[in-house]
């Protein structure tokens, strides 16, 4: 039982604070050695072509503001085709669009999922450079350029920008735990990237070289992840750029949020099925230890191990063998238990204490993550957009 307990817990707390320490160590010895890389900028002319992908399901009351976002974006003239896909929109976003002759329009009325829109973009897409990005998110102004410049490394086949989430002082445990969630996310990132390559990149800004774009199935949930990793897995490296980022609002509530972190997790465990290739450490080295470190363990076993860590952690206090160190083991973990639980509770009731909301969030993550492993095999998550509502303003 103590064995069982002690593995739980490494598994665990590697999982979401160990890597970042190992990552951070690793790093620093890595620039003790060698140095800090700098990116030396390419000439502002002789950036690259390249074409903006925005793929827009009924965002009527937003798609103005990307348009004026987008077109405000900085880029050598005549270097950036702007290319919307509104596949299934049954408001009138479409219309709005074509109100604009720089940008190019796409729309056919069937609704076929994201995917299946973006598939059907790239075949007009006939520049060196892609960069996708998501209707409902801003970008800042040198965001494509911070994104391109990457590309005159050869070995770069992708490129990460930034996910940061808007925060309001009055905002609920969704946005403060969201936010923080992709603060830490961002560092890890930075580390990953720095060490070798990132471990998949987000729909809200990312970027490919257009020639190594491989479409994948239609039936794919989480699209970006696995198009940036099927790059990685041919050699070339994913780089977090966290000076190009893409401003959204937090989802509404926690329901909204929970909505959408099951579908992150079902589409997590189709993703492990479907990579299983990169768990060969022996053909991937650094990719293996980056991917299971960062998105394997958190996609599969730990929510089950944490279960795990606290009912051993009871049965050994429980039994003759509970010395001190498992009793104040065991008040921790009832204690962070305990402070979720108020969290939630406080929520219902539309109490605003912050100091409750990361715990609330890290165990609705989790929770879901264990949602959406049966979601998935059950067979009940549609890859096409069910977008969890945002908050506004």
């Amino acid at each position: 039982m103590e064995i069982l307990f002690w593995i739980s817990l490494f598994i665990a707390f590697y999982t979401y604070v160990g890597y970042g320490i190992l990552l951070f160590i690793i790093i620093k010895i890595k620039r003790a050695i060698y140095g800090r890389k700098h990116i030396t900028d390419p000439e502002y002319d002789l950036l690259p072509e390249c074409t903006l992908v925005i793929a827009a399901y009924n965002e009527a009351d937003i798609i103005r503001e990307k348009i004026d976002n987008t077109l405000a974006l900085k880029y050598p003239a005549g270097k950036l085709k702007v290319l919307f896909v509104t596949d299934g929109s049954s408001d009138n976003t479409p219309d709005i669009i074509a109100e604009y002759p720089q940008i190019k329009l796409l729309h056919q009325p069937g609704r076929s999922g994201k995917i299946v829109a973006v598939h059907r973009a790239m075949e007009y897409v006939d520049t060196e450079i892609v960069v996708f990005t998501d209707a409902n998110t801003m970008l800042n102004d040198e965001a494509m350029v911070k994104i391109c410049r990457h590309y005159a490394d050869k070995t770069v086949g992708a490129v990460a920008g930034e996910k940061r989430v808007k925060i309001e002082a009055t905002d609920d445990a969704s946005a403060a735990g969201e936010g923080f969630y992709w603060k830490y996310e961002s560092a890890l990132k930075k580390w990953d990237s720095e060490l070798f390559t990132v471990v998949g990149a987000a729909g809200e800004l990312f970027s490919v070289r257009r020639d190594l774009y491989r479409p994948v199935s239609n039936d794919t949930i989480l699209d970006d992840f696995m198009i940036s990793m099927l790059i990685a897995e041919k050699g070339y490296r994913i780089v977090y750029e966290p000076d190009a980022y893409a401003i959204e609002s937090a989802s509404a509530n926690v329901s909204e949020e929970l909505k959408r972190k099951v579908r992150i997790a079902a589409g997590g465990i189709q993703s492990v099925i479907w990579l299983k290739g990169l768990f060969n450490i022996f053909k991937y080295p650094l990719l293996s230890f980056q991917y299971i470190s960062h998105r394997v363990l958190r996609w599969t076993v730990t929510p089950f191990f944490m279960i795990l860590a606290f009912i051993s952690n009871i049965l050994i206090v429980a039994g003759p063998g509970g010395g001190l160190i498992y009793q104040l083991l065991l008040v921790g973990q009832a204690l962070f238990y305990g402070l979720a639980l108020l969290g939630f509770i406080m929520e219902k009731r539309q109490i605003r204490v912050k100091a409750l909301f990361v715990p609330y969030y890290f165990c609705v993550m989790n929770y879901a993550v264990l949602a959406g492993i049966v979601r998935y095999y059950k067979g009940s998550q549609s890859a096409a957009w069910d977008k969890a509502q945002r908050k506004v303003g």
